[in-house]
């Protein structure tokens, strides 16, 4: 069966790049008034020649979105089991270089943050670590996920990216969702920013969607970095490979996320810069390519945008977040991936969403359906 490598191989990045910005006003009116726009159509949503219709994207998207999830906001959390991490990602506060402790959480501190969770009212809880599969690898990820089952009617994973089998262990344990972010699509420059350990494989993580849909996860999560390259062709890719994937695998649900670079330790600085009108841009392309995408929008954005999206294309995003294994009963900024950008309790943030006449839901489906 073909790859979504196989798709992409042939592809110049730098041509891609110019074909995106060699779109015209016609080009954008044309994707506009399309029910299914192609990924050409993609190209001239996120081009400069696009920039002017940005009022007409908006609309459109609100209207996708209502008709397709209604007038509801998802909310959910991260949990961090472990800082841990076996690679040199040079943009990440977990990379192995950077002289931070370690630290994993024991059976006894994971059940002392679901009680903290649950007491915030969360149903839907995103479990992270740190990539080591030595350290923190399928035993440990799994039997985490047996310790949360009974607590939760959704959890979700974000781990290091594993074998088939594995995947299936992990699917019977009662993952819901797996998301894998492919941080940048840009081949050629990929080993620069991940030069040592597990992630530093382009290929073996561009292949990890397609592994986790053999699998068969309810839903997969995909993204990039912003920051990394020049964001306008990162995200026509992004949109290839959810392309590619919602037409070769298409009984799996999606979410797509495209966080932009936090200060974190280390102090990396990014060569590219997204503004905020960019990221409205690339919100409502997507939006308007693909209406059943979940959109996903994370504390690492400021409490303005946040509040602007609620009613504009996001359909789930976090709140009251920690970053550090441990941070809902002992907070330790020391242990942090990066600094959150929102810092609203749970509260704050559901009395803003329902000041817009939108709902809040906790979880994304009964424990029955399990």
């Amino acid at each position: 069966m073909t790859t979504f490598y196989d798709t992409i191989k042939g592809l110049d990045w730098d041509e891609v790049s110019d074909s995106i910005d060699r779109k015209t006003e016609r080009d954008v009116l044309t994707a506009l008034a399309k029910n299914n726009p192609s990924l050409e159509d993609f190209k001239a949503l996120i081009s400069p020649a696009a920039t002017p219709y940005l009022e007409q994207m908006a609309r459109l998207a609100q209207i996708a979105t209502q008709k397709r999830f209604g007038k509801v906001m998802q909310f959910y959390i991260p949990m961090y089991l472990s800082n841990e991490c076996s690679n040199h990602c040079i943009y990440c506060g977990f990379n192995n270089n950077n002289p931070i402790e370690r630290k994993t959480l024991t059976d006894a501190e994971i059940m002392a943050e679901i009680a903290v969770i649950k007491s915030m009212g969360y149903d839907n809880v995103l479990l992270l670590t740190g990539e080591h599969p030595r350290e923190v690898g399928v035993d440990y990820i799994e039997h985490a996920i047996r310790l949360c089952r009974p607590h939760f009617s959704t959890i979700n994973l974000e781990v290091f990216p594993m074998h088939v089998e594995q995947y299936r262990r992990l699917i019977e344990a009662g993952a819901n969702s797996v998301y894998v972010y492919q941080e940048t699509y840009c081949e050629k420059n990929y080993r620069f920013f991940h030069p040592k350990g597990m992630k530093s494989n382009y290929g073996y993580r561009l292949a990890t969607p397609e592994r986790l849909a053999q699998a068969g996860i309810h839903r997969i999560g995909l993204g990039a970095l912003i920051g990394l390259q020049n964001w306008r062709t990162e995200m026509y890719f992004l949109a290839a490979h959810l392309h590619f994937l919602t037409h070769n695998y298409w009984k799996t649900k999606y979410s797509i996320s495209f966080p932009r670079i936090r200060p974190a330790e280390g102090e990396f600085k990014p060569a590219f810069h997204m503004t905020d009108k960019a990221f409205a841009q690339t919100i409502w392309a997507f939006r308007i390519f693909d209406n059943d995408v979940e959109i996903a929008m994370s504390t690492r954005e400021s409490p303005e945008l946040r509040n602007h999206f609620v009613t504009l294309g996001v359909t789930s995003m976090s709140a009251g977040s920690k970053t550090d294994p441990g941070g809902y009963c002992k907070p330790d900024v020391a242990l942090e991936q990066f600094h959150i950008n929102d810092d609203r309790s749970v509260t704050q943030m559901e009395a803003m969403v329902r000041s817009q006449g939108y709902d809040v839901i906790y979880k994304d489906w009964d424990k029955i359906l399990n």
